[in-house]
Formats: C-alpha cells, sequence, structure tokens
C-alpha cells in the first residue's frame, strides 16, 4: 500500500468522544484525540493509567464502550489495516518449542492467516527483520533460552515482519540491557524516518 494511498489528513489515528474500559471497569474517559502519520507519538503516563488501553483500541483489539476510534480512516483491527502491534509482553508456556525464527515468521499471520504459505519476498521480509534488530544469530534458538532484550526485540522483529505502515509499541524499552534498548530506539527512528507512523507507551519521560 502506498503512503499517499493511506491517508489524505496526515492523521493515523482520529477518536472522538471515545470511552475505552474492560466490562465495567473505566480505563479512559471521554477522550478525543487525533495521532499523526509518519511521527513518533509517546503516550506518558504511569502504570494504569490506561495507556496499553488505548494501544489495545488503535490495534482494533479492544471495541470502544462508547464514542468512534478510525485508523487509516477505517474500523481498526480489519485485515489489511497496516498497523504492526507488539504488545509488553507475549506469553508463550514455559518449554514452548518455538524457535526465534518461528516467531518473528508469526508476523506474517494477518498477512497469510494460519495456512497461507509465505512467498519467497515474505521469508526475505522475516530474514530483513530478524536483521535489523540483531536476532539473526538467535534464528535457531528457542524463545525460553533467551534473555528479556533479547526476546524483546525479537517481538519487535515479529512486527516489523508484518506489512505495515504503522508500528505500535507497548513500554518497548522498559528494563531493557543497553544493546536490546538501543537497538529498539534505532527502529523506532528509522520507521519514522521511512514514513511509517510510530506509537508507544511509556512511564519514564527521558524515553519519550
Amino acid at each position: 500500500m502506498n503512503p499517499d494511498e493511506v491517508t489524505t489528513n496526515g492523521l493515523m489515528v482520529e477518536a472522538s468522544d471515545v470511552v475505552l474500559g474492560y466490562e465495567r471497569n473505566i480505563a479512559v474517559r471521554p477522550s478525543s484525540f487525533t495521532v499523526p502519520h509518519q511521527k513518533v507519538t509517546a503516550i506518558i503516563g504511569p502504570n494504569g493509567s490506561g495507556k496499553s488501553t488505548i494501544l489495545n483500541a488503535i490495534a482494533g483489539v479492544l471495541e470502544p464502550l462508547a464514542g468512534t476510534i478510525s485508523v487509516f480512516g477505517r474500523k481498526p483491527g480489519r485485515r489489511g489495516s497496516q498497523v504492526a502491534y507488539v504488545m509488553q509482553s507475549l506469553a508463550f508456556p514455559q518449554g514452548t518449542p518455538i524457535t526465534v525464527r518461528e516467531a518473528v515468521g508469526m508476523g506474517l499471520y494477518p498477512k497469510l492467516g494460519w495456512f497461507g504459505r509465505p512467498s519467497t519476498e515474505d521469508r526475505s521480509r522475516v530474514a530483513r527483520a530478524m536483521e535489523r534488530l540483531k536476532v539473526t544469530d538467535l534464528a535457531d534458538r528457542h524463545l525460553d533460552e533467551l534473555s528479556g532484550g533479547q526476546r524483546q526485540r525479537v517481538f519487535v522483529a515479529q512486527g516489523m515482519a508484518q506489512p505495515h505502515e504503522a508500528l505500535l509499541l507497548d513500554e518497548p524499552l522498559t528494563g531493557l540491557d543497553i544493546l536490546s534498548a538501543r537497538t529498539i530506539d534505532e527502529i523506532i527512528h528509522t520507521e519514522r524516518d521511512r514514513g511509517h507512523a510510530v506509537v508507544l507507551t511509556t512511564h519514564d519521560l527521558d524515553e519519550a
């Protein structure tokens, strides 16, 4: 998808009087906001302030309780929405025999579904994502063998493997080693320079 075809008003997200929460627990009270395309936007606040809830709504994981939200002019979460979402933690049962290469390849699911076969271009995209996040040398290792910083780089690589115009990152730099933090920070700014939107959450003003 051509970036010029994604949005005509320079906006990635438009929300109007949106209310977000889980059942009866309101996390975000009526709010209206926009998020620009081709920029880095940080959602800053303490833990429990609704930052992740906003990302869930943008990604289409969570339906608003009231109000409206659109992403590139469409309902969030629709197939082909061009939004890659890297959650704060992805839980795999202890001992799950999944390798780094397989985990990154899961980023192709929104495009291929469970039974689609990756093309040569798809496999190249996975390889490039692994290279950019510096996890190529870990390709055949299992996730439970990795450090926290290495796993976070794998999960960001999974997001990068997905065709996207926007990248959502939930607390991407929290508690990381220096190499992992620098690598992910570089990805954030490179994505912006390539004309993509990046939306990240943080509770640390220094990370914003």
